[in-house]
């Protein structure tokens, strides 16, 4: 049995320190690139009431003891978005954060159980305007790099070329023969009609899969694959169901104002134009815990607080953006693990 070389290694480190050294360039460009605009960065705290409540996401759990003894549970934040939301309501107009997150139940080639995740928001702009920040990303990426072409397991992308646009719905049409629209509406969802139509092209369902499980699998195995190659692609109009923190679209009610970043089959960044309704926000929460309860058997407390804030937050855009993996493409590292200083041993 091998025993692999740790991190700290001087041999290991010396493979991997171009990489972080381009890692914090790349870094401090994109923060003069948002500065310049009039951005703010922010800091926010990583203990929260809540960790967030996406059903399918898991979160490090840890206590909080006064100074009585009193233990109160708390959670290491999955996204700084609640935080930046509450900003946003405090009167701040554009701001970013290098968050570092945690997410338990993730590790491999993409994933970290700690990363970093570049969030920023912009009130009073459309969803399609962080398109353009998320192509002036990738290009100060690639710039301060100076590869012009990324790839990653065989799919390549040139990350300044222009972005292609295409709807989750044109896109399962396209790479997966299915009429995705035609199994939702607004308010409700058709998971036998999606079901025989994912099983018809070899798409293993079982008997016990949702609507939305069944989307995301269709989505990871025929869709993603082809998105971000050979250029950067915006994934748009997901269904309202498959985005709990997105306002509806105005012409139809039933595709909500989200969008992923993808690069050589990569999801980079996750946008919306934000949710400001705190009912229906409950409403949509109510649901995935509902589902994490039936699928896990867990759930998470709902930060009260972050939905009184919603009253007071003016209509904004906001994006996540995965800065390791950004990193990772732009580097040609093969694993995210190469470009995070201090990875957590496996």
């Amino acid at each position: 049995m091998t025993t692999a070389t740790p991190w700290w290694a001087d041999s290991r480190h010396t493979d991997r320190r171009p990489l972080l050294l381009a890692r914090g360039r790349i870094k401090a460009a994109i923060r003069a690139h948002l500065e310049r605009q009039g951005f703010v960065e922010v800091e926010t705290a990583a203990l929260q009431v809540s960790p967030g409540n996406e059903a399918h996401l898991h979160a490090f759990r840890t206590e909080l003891v006064g100074t009585d003894l009193v233990r109160r549970p708390l959670y290491l934040h999955t996204s700084p978005e609640f935080a930046c939301k509450k900003l946003l309501a405090a009167g701040e107009t554009r701001i970013f954060t290098f968050a570092p997150v945690w997410r338990n139940r993730e590790r491999g080639p993409l994933h970290h159980p700690e990363f970093t995740m570049l969030e920023w928001y912009r009130v009073g702009a459309p969803v399609e305007r962080l398109w353009q920040d998320c192509a002036d990303f990738s290009g100060i990426a690639a710039r301060e790099t100076g590869l012009v072409a990324w790839e990653w397991r065989g799919r390549t992308c040139a990350p300044t070329a222009p972005l292609e646009a295409l709807s989750l719905a044109d896109a399962f049409r396209r790479h997966a023969g299915i009429d995705l629209r035609a199994t939702f509406t607004a308010t409700a969802t058709d998971r036998d009609a999606l079901a025989l139509k994912a099983a018809a092209i070899g798409i293993r369902v079982a008997d016990d899969d949702t609507w939305s499980d069944i989307v995301s699998r269709v989505l990871t195995e025929r869709v993603e694959p082809h998105l971000g190659t050979p250029a950067p692609t915006i994934l748009h109009d997901y269904p309202v169901h498959e985005a709990a923190l997105a306002r509806p679209a105005p012409a139809d009610p039933a595709l909500a104002q989200r969008f992923e970043l993808y690069c050589c089959g990569v999801e980079l960044a996750n946008g919306f134009a934000e949710l400001t309704d705190a009912a229906e926000q409950r409403r949509r929460f109510d649901a995935e815990m509902a589902e994490k309860q039936r699928v896990y058997g867990e759930t998470y407390p709902i930060d009260e607080d972050f939905l009184a804030a919603l009253a007071h937050m003016p209509e904004a855009s906001g994006c996540a953006l995965g800065f390791d993996r950004l990193v990772m493409l732009a580097t040609g590292a093969p694993r995210i693990d190469d470009v995070i200083w201090t990875p957590v041993a496996e």
